[in-house]
């Protein structure tokens, strides 16, 4: 019966106009549909709900999607009247990033995905969007920076490998149709939140190629991204919306040719905070003469009254939507072609993602994998059920799964607690304190023979209004942190007074200066928020079913005045793993597993490298431990006879790799030429330097176990 329904519906939306046939190029069915425009069509088609029902072009409609897709959730994501549905909910981005593992990554983009095709097109639904607002590819430069948790991170060449896989993942395999279309965020520099609309975030143009457009960069040429955000601020004193680079770099350089957005309120910030045009038609003009092609707010009067006043040209505005009809005929919504692979999901397969098993096990796979392992002294975790006969779980977070603002709602929550509490069974005795009311928390680990203390943020500011927070720690949109320590640690000394058997674990966006914990209590484990599968996933990892492996794509700091002012977009003044100047708490890349590992027998496939070249370095891993684990083989690299400022280590490579106990997996990681290279701004392109690169092998950015070098030749 549904396949005869799609029958009919193909012959009643039989080819009758040009841009429907396939065979035509997609210049020639673009301009077709162009030309078959009324203007007040050409200029809807410039809003994020476009369509063009006159011709049969159903459009779509866009949709966040950082760690799961947010089709509603706490910011009310879904459309007016549409029929409420919950969504898969991943760890938020900066867990993710935390996982290092690109193919993960992948899956979890190509899951949701999936969820974002069903609500569009299973008949229940029908209204959800095929333009996804992620991944976001700005970079964590500063851990005060409020929307940090929508972040991979500090590093440009991580962020830029994340972003291309979950951009992959996105997008789909099929060499002519996009799954959904992946829309990066928020192009560029945009990492302080404190009047980020009057702020200008100012750097060199060697930052800007090397650092802060890396991951927009990669997310277009490897990814196939065609469509990106435009961030609040100003860049070099030009907001961000209208800012030069967006036709000389991103469209020119890069050949992006599909969707440039402003950011919501940002055309009209262009007046009222900015004033950096004398009215909103000149405003709208100047959007679409820089490269802007899509607005998230009402456009349409200013836009009108542009078109009456000369401002701007229809043929202007016709050259702006192209590349949004691209966007659509890459979704496959200007046909009905059989050979679309995803125009079927919702309408053949009617079970919702969402419920299904293998969706819950990915979640809880992605979870577990995120769990970083801090410390564990005297090998206290993983604990072992049978020796245990009483367990405390003590904490404000330990009862909760908090979604963030760019959540949806997921189809059920497993907290740390319950999750603890379903590893267990009727065998070892729970009890829970939320804090220590009435000495509540301190009696329950006085009682049992472990405590289990679970602090860290609330991602929505316990719902308080916009730019507000309770607590100084506490950070996101519109409102950065004031302070990087944490009160509730204050708590888990108190527990750590009456039971030595402490278990930190830090649900958190953020990196915080733990550093009394650091010192005192046994283990701690770092899990970011907002998984539907938080709970078991931790759980599996306390109880040692699965050993943590995990790494930090921050650095986090022992002491706030380490850092340098949050509007010092100039790395090299000891920001970021590169160009630190203290000792950390705990390093870029830093994480520990279960078991130990022995890296040798390091082989070099070639001793120089020169343009174009790759040069693989190979080597031996051995899981010397009690348990089978992943292992995050990481590559860094110096400069030391670079006669330009180079940073003083850099990533250039990684491979998370599992590897039984007692056995050895060789392991390959290549250095390629490109990516050794630097901006040259006499020259206006990448150049590759003469000289040595030395390279260092290991599990973090300060624990190297191989090392040596290679030369570079012209």
């Amino acid at each position: 019966m549904i396949i005869s329904l799609v029958f009919v519906y193909l012959l009643s939306h039989a080819q009758t106009y040009p841009f429907q046939k396939t065979e035509l190029t997609e210049d020639e069915r673009i301009r077709n549909l162009i030309s078959l425009m009324t203007l007040d069509e050409k200029i809807n088609c410039l809003s994020t709900r476009f369509a063009i029902p006159r011709l049969g072009v159903k459009g779509t409609r866009t949709v966040e999607g950082l760690h799961g897709l947010a089709y509603s959730g706490p910011a009310n994501w879904a459309v007016k009247g549409a029929k409420a549905s919950p969504t898969t909910t991943f760890p938020q981005a900066i867990g993710l990033a935390e996982m290092w593992d690109p193919d993960m990554i992948q899956q979890v983009a190509d899951l949701e995905a999936t969820e974002s095709r069903y609500l569009a097109q299973n008949i229940k639904f029908g209204v959800s969007g095929l333009i996804v607002f992620a991944p976001n590819a700005d970079l964590g430069r500063d851990i005060r920076w409020g929307r940090t948790e929508e972040c991979y991170g500090e590093d440009a060449f991580l962020t830029g490998t994340l972003v291309t896989a979950f951009v992959k993942g996105l997008q789909g395999n099929d060499p002519v149709y996009w799954k959904t279309a992946s829309l990066m965020k928020h192009f560029l520099a945009n990492s302080n939140e404190n009047n980020r609309a009057y702020n200008s975030s100012d750097f060199d143009e060697r930052l800007f190629r090397e650092y802060y457009s890396y991951g927009f960069y990669k997310g277009v040429k490897d990814g196939g991204s065609q469509a990106f955000m435009t961030a609040y601020n100003k860049y070099n004193g030009i907001p961000c919306v209208v800012n030069p680079v967006l036709r000389s770099v991103v469209m020119k350089e890069w050949g992006l040719r599909g969707i440039i957005a402003t950011d919501g309120g940002a055309f009209k910030l262009l007046i009222t905070t900015q004033a950096y045009y004398s009215s909103l038609p000149v405003a709208a003009a100047e959007c679409i003469k820089a490269g802007i092609t899509m607005f998230l707010d009402d456009y349409r009067p200013s836009l009108k009254e542009a078109l009456d006043k000369g401002l701007i040209t229809e043929k202007e505005i016709e050259d702006a939507i192209y590349g949004n009809l691209r966007v659509l005929l890459k979704l496959g919504l200007l046909d009905n072609s059989p050979q679309n692979p995803y125009s079927k999901i919702g309408i053949i397969d009617t079970i919702a993602p969402w419920t299904k098993q293998l969706t819950r096990d990915l979640v809880r796979k992605a979870t577990e994998k995120s769990i970083v392992l801090l410390k564990n002294e005297n090998m206290l975790l993983p604990l072992q059920k049978e020796r245990i006969k009483s367990i405390a779980v003590i904490g404000p977070t330990a009862y909760s799964v908090i979604s963030d603002w760019y959540s949806g709602t997921p189809p059920y929550k497993i907290s740390i607690l319950q999750g603890i509490k379903s590893a267990v069974g009727d065998n070892v005795i729970i009890r829970y304190a939320a804090g220590n009311k009435a000495d509540s928390a301190v009696i329950a680990a006085k009682e049992c023979d472990v405590a289990i203390v679970c602090i860290g943020n609330h991602p929505l500011s316990y719902g308080l209004g916009w730019g507000q927070n309770h607590v100084a720690s506490d950070g996101r949109e519109d409102v950065d942190r004031q302070a990087i320590t944490i009160e509730q640690e204050d708590l888990v000394k108190l527990v750590f007074a009456v039971n030595p058997k402490t278990v930190l674990i830090m649900v958190s966006s953020f990196p915080y200066a733990i550093n009394w914990s650091n010192e005192h209590v046994p283990a701690i484990l770092h899990v970011s928020q907002s998984s539907q599968e938080m709970g078991n996933a931790m759980a599996d990892v306390i109880f040692g079913k699965v050993s943590p492996a995990g790494r930090l794509v921050q650095t986090w700091i022992t002491s706030i005045d380490q850092l340098p002012p949050i509007l010092d977009y100039n790395i090299r003044n000891g920001r970021t793993y590169m160009y630190i100047k203290n000792e950390p708490l705990f390093p870029f890349g830093f994480g520990l597993t279960y078991t130990s590992f022995r890296y040798s027998g390091l082989k070099v496939n070639r001793n120089a490298i020169t343009n174009n070249e790759t040069v693989n370095l190979t080597f031996d891993l051995q899981n010397i431990g009690n348990y089978d684990s992943d292992e995050v083989t990481q590559l860094y690299v110096s400069f030391p006879d670079s006669k330009v400022e180079r940073p003083g280590i850099a990533l250039k490579g990684f491979k998370r790799v599992y590897v039984n106990k007692g056995g050895t997996v060789k392991v390959t990681i290549p250095i390629k030429a490109s990516d050794l290279t630097f901006w040259d701004p006499d020259k206006q392109k990448f150049v590759l330097e003469e000289g040595r690169i030395k390279y260092f092998i290991g599990s973090s950015s300060n624990d190297f176990k191989l090392n040596g070098e290679i030369m570079v030749n012209k």
